[in-house]
């Protein structure tokens, strides 16, 4: 098998090719990493690789497993491999090492991934870019000026240049839609509950974030999830199994007419491209050419204080896990130890009452109430993955003078006014991504699907989402998308 042979094929297909003994283990990995030669000159997506070990891993009979032999990277946060680097994009944790494995990485080497490595990511996955201080920008394979999106940015950009079929991504805003986005691939973020977490952790970022991977078709996708789908007893959410094999449901027509809504305003008020207006438009006229009902709804939800209470909770998360780093080097955190937006989680979030961040979250509930009042009505609820397509390297980290700035700001700034100014720090990259935090704090499946490339070949998906536990009925619509000419996928992308 050559390069150019391997990045057409999916994990699906690779898996097949193993299992009829049509190329090796081996074989597969010593061309993935051929491959990663060739595209991380330019795209910079691996902070490091361990090719030796997965040479140890593959030794052996082969499994009648469902990814035997297929190469993945996995994100370089939350998923470990006991004794590998554990970093989370962070310089305070450049030499930090797993102590255990977790059990979503246990889950996917259970259904026979071959682990080559850790992806970029950002600071403590904290952004929408993947711009880390430690190992510098991350570029996307359709135009290396532009970022892959984040915080599964290095995921993305590597599935996206052929470096693997399937990456190991995460989303607790967005992390694993916002890439796919921007670099014409699918991106399923499942119902929560759905995939493993820990061990050790019962609830991610209170349940706003969850693991899974970033994919280049439907059906791999699909068949993860059916691989990966569990009732954890230790974990604080609970879904129950689906019945059958997501794979197979995808491919089945619908039975009856679906009724979907759609909306092309952005949550925050923030502007919205015409190239994600006429993204949607088009999934929209082919919604009605397939005879369902649609038609433009408001969710009714306050977007911006949503968006406040998903910061606010990221501040709380963020200080908490200083004051657990502060424990474990035995010294405290200074500003120059962590990126500005850390920094300022860090201390808006140790001046959030207990009352405080209860009502937040509070907000969450009241929002999942909403959108489950509005699937009472509607199937399905459309609007732009993101709201332009993605920016430029650099545009969205802050200069030198603006960090003193902010930290000045914070410093100096009531505790009760801090969270507003947390917020006017990320408004820059919330007008670029403001669509995808609903699912993460309602806790629905979306998926966000290639639909549509700019005039200067740039990619921007559509988003899509569904009630809780019926990631089969978003899987069964976009593989139907799929088999259209309005999927993009990698029609343009340079290195395809």
């Amino acid at each position: 098998m050559n390069l150019s042979e391997y990045i057409k094929f999916d994990g699906t297909d690779l898996a097949k090719l193993i299992k009829n003994k049509e190329v090796s283990k081996q074989e597969l990995v010593e061309i993935s990493f051929s491959q990663l030669d060739i595209a991380n000159r330019q795209i910079n997506a691996v902070t490091h690789k361990r090719k030796e070990s997965v040479l140890k891993e593959i030794k052996g009979k082969d499994k009648n497993r469902p990814f035997e032999g297929v190469p993945i990277f996995l994100k370089g946060l939350s998923q470990k491999i006991q004794g590998e680097l554990d970093i989370g994009g962070a310089r305070l944790l450049k030499e930090q090492r797993a102590s255990v494995t977790s059990n979503f990485v246990k889950s996917l080497h259970s259904a026979g991934f071959l682990s080559l490595g850790y992806s970029t990511t950002p600071e403590f996955g904290i952004k929408n870019i993947t711009e880390p201080k430690l190992y510098g920008p991350t570029c996307n394979p359709w135009n290396p000026e532009y970022s892959p999106g984040g915080s599964s940015g290095g995921a993305a950009a590597l599935v996206a240049s052929g470096v693997v079929p399937i990456a190991g991504a995460s989303d607790g805003g967005g992390s694993i839609r916002i890439p796919a986005s921007f670099c014409s691939l699918f991106g399923l973020k499942p119902t929560r509950g759905r995939i493993p977490i820990g061990p050790g952790v019962g609830r991610q970022s209170q349940g706003a974030a969850i693991s899974f991977v970033l994919t280049r078709t439907v059906r791999d996708a699909a068949r993860l999830l059916t691989s990966m789908q569990i009732v954890q007893q230790e974990a604080a959410f609970q879904i129950p199994l689906f019945q059958e094999r997501f794979e197979d449901a995808m491919k089945r027509k619908f039975q009856r007419k679906m009724k979907i809504g759609f909306t092309t305003n952005s949550p925050v008020g923030t502007p919205v491209s015409d190239d994600a207006k006429q993204a949607v438009g088009k999934v929209v006229t082919w919604l009605e050419e397939q005879g369902h009902e649609v038609e433009e709804v408001d969710n009714t939800i306050d977007g911006i204080q949503l968006m406040r209470d998903y910061y606010l909770m990221n501040s709380v998360g963020i200080a908490t896990l200083i004051q657990q780093l502060e424990k474990m080097i035995d010294r405290k955190i200074h500003a120059d130890d962590v990126e500005i937006e850390t920094w300022l989680l860090n201390l808006a979030g140790k001046n959030v009452s207990a009352v405080g961040f209860s009502k937040s979250l509070a907000s969450w509930d009241k929002a999942a109430a909403k959108m489950a009042e509005l699937h009472q009505t509607y199937d399905f609820y459309v609007t732009p993955t993101t709201g332009y397509h993605a920016p430029e390297i650099g545009e969205l980290t802050h200069s030198e003078e603006k960090e003193a700035t902010l930290r000045d700001q914070i410093e100096t700034t009531y505790s009760t006014k801090q969270q507003e100014l947390i917020y006017e720090m990320f408004l820059p990259s919330l007008a670029y991504t403001p669509f995808t935090q609903l699912a993460n704090l309602t806790g629905q499946p979306a998926v966000s699907v290639p639909v549509h490339l700019t005039k200067d070949g740039l990619p921007l998906g559509v988003h899509i989402m569904a009630p809780k536990g019926e990631e089969s009925k978003l899987l069964q619509l976009a593989y139907q998308l799929e088999q259209t000419e309005l999927w993009i996928g990698m029609k343009g992308n340079p290195y395809f």
